[in-house]
């Protein structure tokens, strides 16, 4: 069994048990990341078989991702003090629940509901999923090799989701893009109770929880959102935006005065007193906001623009998830030889670079074919940039801070993502700007972005900090 698994000693699982387990968390995690970009080609045929608009179906998407993210640390927090195993357990079990409830949902408000409980899945199982991974791999090649195929199989379950929404759709309905991984979600219970083993909770004091942190995280990034969505709309009374921006500074500065004060935080502030971290966790957020971002841009373009149809656009994404797996492969060589920093300093540049080309391609009004050396672009984005950046976040976690390590980064790069969609979608497409095209408005917002986040990293020293250790 996994008894005294960690990266700071302890018997060590044999090869093959790893990389089962590896192979199940991936599982989940494919499955959790299908289901943030499932939804987006399949949207017109919810909002006319539940008879909402389009206004209305944009919290099928965000809420999701939303409520993930700001309850990941809480999960990350909870994987610590409960154990992992137990946190993937209920997690799981509750995400493939409401992929349940989503797929039978006889109303457009239960299935937001159903979208909200996935999410609140979603982070009490990535977190314990992350972290066994972590510690499962002693930290070098091993831990590198580990790492990318888990980002490899996040990015690819974030494409594959718009082929798969399209295929789905077309053949056998939109429920079925939540009711497919039912059956493969049963399969991850499974192999978290055989493979495995429990550790012992965190004592009675240790455990209390930092609600009042957790609900300011969550309500925080949406009234952001909420904030940014509504600024757009025509006929919105602006206080509204106002008052949900004001709200969402209010529950920040909040959530930093409760962790300061609060004997057990969600995330102790001494956590952030890694530089390397910070800067990585920061970089994910605007890094992942572009990826997103481009995502809706070429779904955007290819339906709306050239007019294709829900299965075309989704079989013209292909060629981004060959090119993922493509750059899983190439990662961990690079990773190990150039060092962290200068893999995320690639992605960034190939990211920017993607964005270029979507702006050039709808300046032009361009065919489909011109996308795809942007898809190439994101592949490798994705493929240098989030693997990079998440070896530099969790770089040094123990037993202790595994979870919470993960929690923070995988919070990071979800509402980064739901963040930058909001803002640069929201800003790019809203009625209210006739200053161009709202592609090459979005894209420019995406990159300005990313110039932020490449020179947050470039500031951090190139030292063992940011350096994969051989071993």
């Amino acid at each position: 069994m996994l008894s005294g698994i960690s990266s700071s000693g302890g018997q060590s699982p044999s090869p093959m048990r790893a990389w089962l387990v590896l192979c199940a968390m991936s599982m989940l995690q494919f499955f959790i990341a299908v289901d943030v970009t499932v939804v987006n080609i399949a949207l017109p045929s919810i909002g006319a078989d539940l008879g909402v608009d389009g206004h209305s179906l944009t919290w099928v998407m965000i809420g999701y991702t939303i409520t993930g993210g700001g309850l990941l640390m809480l999960g990350g927090r909870l994987s610590d003090l409960l154990g992992r195993r137990r946190m993937l357990l209920v997690g799981t079990t509750l995400f493939g629940a409401a992929s349940l409830l989503a797929g039978l949902a006889p109303s457009f408000a239960v299935l937001v509901v159903a979208r909200l409980v996935q999410g609140a899945g979603e982070a009490l199982a990535l977190p314990a999923a992350m972290a066994t991974i972590v510690l499962m791999f002693p930290e070098g090649p091993h831990r590198s090799r580990a790492l990318s195929v888990w980002a490899a199989v996040a990015s690819c379950g974030l494409v594959l989701g718009f082929a798969l929404s399209g295929i789905i759709t077309a053949h056998l309905g939109w429920r079925w893009i939540f009711l497919i991984s039912v059956p493969f979600i049963l399969v991850v219970i499974v192999a978290t109770l055989v493979l495995v083993e429990g550790e012992r909770p965190a004592s009675r004091g240790q455990a209390r929880l930092d609600l009042p942190g957790a609900f300011l995280l969550t309500a925080c990034p949406l009234l952001f959102t909420y904030a940014a969505v509504e600024a757009g709309e025509p006929g919105t009374n602006p206080w509204v935006s106002v008052v949900a921006l004001a709200g969402a500074v209010l529950a920040a500065a909040g959530f930093v005065r409760v962790e300061s004060r609060s004997p057990n935080p969600l995330v102790p502030l001494a956590f952030f007193a890694n530089r390397a971290r910070v800067r990585a966790n920061l970089t994910t957020m605007l890094l992942s906001g572009a990826l997103s971002t481009s995502f809706l841009l070429f779904t955007f373009y290819l339906q709306d623009r050239l007019g294709i149809g829900p299965l075309g656009a989704g079989l013209t994404m292909l060629p981004l998830a060959i090119a993922l797996i493509t750059a899983s492969i190439l990662v961990p060589r690079l990773l190990g030889r150039w060092g962290a920093r200068a893999c995320v300093l690639a992605g960034l540049g190939s990211a920017t670079g993607a964005m270029t080309v979507i702006a050039l391609v709808a300046a032009l009004d361009a065919g489909a074919v011109w996308l795809l050396p942007a898809m190439l672009l994101i592949a490798a984005g994705m493929g240098f940039g989030l693997v990079g950046l998440q070896f530099i976040a969790v770089s040094g976690a123990t037993d202790e801070d595994a979870g919470i390590a993960s929690g923070v980064q995988r919070a990071a790069d979800q509402l980064g993502g739901a963040s930058g969609v909001a803002v640069y979608i929201g800003i790019g497409f809203a009625p209210a700007v006739r200053a161009g095209d709202p592609f090459v408005i979005a894209a420019v917002l995406a990159i300005a972005g990313l110039v932020v986040g490449a020179v947050v990293i470039s500031r951090s020293s190139a030292t063992t900090e940011l350096q994969p250790k051989a071993g």
